[in-house]
This record gives C-alpha cells, structure tokens and sequence, in this order.
C-alpha cells in the first residue's frame, strides 16, 4: 500500500494504536482487551484489520517459565497515521536559508536539490522515448503526493502536465522560489526544458507545466 495513502480506521482501531504507540515493544491480546475493556474476540478482529492494513505487525516474545506469547507492535505506517506538523519546521529552514543566502542562491541551491533527487530516481527514465518518461515522471509525481493530469497536444510533441493541487501550497505562497524544485525535477527527470505556466501558489486554480 501507498505510505500516502492510509486507510480509514474505526475509534476503537484508534485507541489501539495509542496504547501501541505508547508500549513501544508491543502489546499481547489479552493485555489490550484489559486496557480497553473489551473481549479478547473483539481485540482479534481490530488486530485483523490493522495488520492487513500495515499498522501492526507480530512479534514474539518469550515468557519467562511459559510458551513464547504473541504481542503486536505498531509499524512505521502506524506511526505515521499519527498527525505530524512538518509545515513550521520546513518553513523555519527555509527562512533561515534566505537569510544566509539569498534568494538566488536558494534558487540555485533547490535546483542543485532537485538534481540530486533526479539522479536518485534516473533508473526510472534512463533508456525511455519521452512518452515513457512524461508516464513515468507522472508517476513519480503522484507518488510525491501530488494530482496529476497529463494532456498531450495534438500533432506534436508539446505536452502539459497539470498538477490540481501543491504538496507545499503553505510555503509557496510566502516563498515563490520553492517551485524551482519542481521545474528543475521535471527538466532533469526529462531532459527537456520545462516551463511552468500557471502557479497556484500565485493565485492561479492549478500548476501548469508545458513540455517542449
């Protein structure tokens, strides 16, 4: 399953999570059904659909004089349906890089970022026609968190990509420059020149990037 992408989860699966998060090396059936006040049954069937779900995973541990108990411990994606608050932290680095440099050297530094995440992601578009690469950057995209909407101009090669929404829409409205990331991404990812049409950050209803 797509890390971005969790699934719903009931109140009590909720309350699970909780004293998981809070029993870092895990919880036994019958420890959580005495916590919460449910039967062991009920316990057993939240426990179903969390695991499947990726929240909880098993563990093993070994009882002292007794057969080996099984416990369940939350997972990475279970601390992640957890709120975080990403957005303050992100924007006071950014503050402090504008200070300390400028803001044409931070434009220079997000792209020379954008570059490294491109080589990173090469394999993915390396041999590909650009039809190829414009799916597979689409794909990329989407897997960063945003909505995307490839439209192809008839009779050339001329393609637009339309973003419907901004993973950083916060911070691009006080700061212009962090879509330099995106147009150096799309550029190296494509080995095109990329420009960017239309800028929610700025006012407009979507992000628009044009392909020649």
């Amino acid at each position: 399953m797509n890390p971005l992408i969790l699934q719903k989860i009931s109140p009590r699966q909720h309350q699970i999570l909780e004293h998981l998060l809070a029993n870092r090396n895990g919880l036994s059936v019958d420890e959580l059904a005495k916590a919460l006040d449910i039967s062991r049954t009920g316990v057993q069937q939240h426990f179903v659909v969390l695991e499947r779900d990726g929240y909880i995973k098993k563990s093993t541990f070994n009882k002292t004089a007794g057969r080996p108990v099984t416990i369940y411990v939350i997972t990475d994606q279970g601390h992640n349906y957890f709120p975080k608050q990403y957005a303050w932290f992100s924007e006071l680095i950014v503050n402090d890089l504008l200070q300390e440099i400028g803001p044409e050297r931070f434009k220079a530094y997000l792209q020379k970022l954008a570059g490294k995440l491109a080589a990173q992601l090469r394999d993915k578009v390396d041999g590909k026609n650009l039809n190829q690469r414009v799916k597979a950057l689409a794909s990329i995209m989407t897997d960063l968190g945003f909505q995307i909407k490839v439209e192809w101009e008839p009779g050339t090669e001329n393609v637009n990509i339309q973003a419907c929404n901004c993973i950083y829409h916060d911070l691009a409205q006080k700061h212009h420059e962090i879509c330099e990331f995106d147009l150096a991404l799309m550029s190296s990812l494509l080995d095109k020149e990329v420009e960017q049409l239309s800028c929610m950050a700025k006012g407009d209803c979507n992000c628009r990037f044009n392909i020649k």
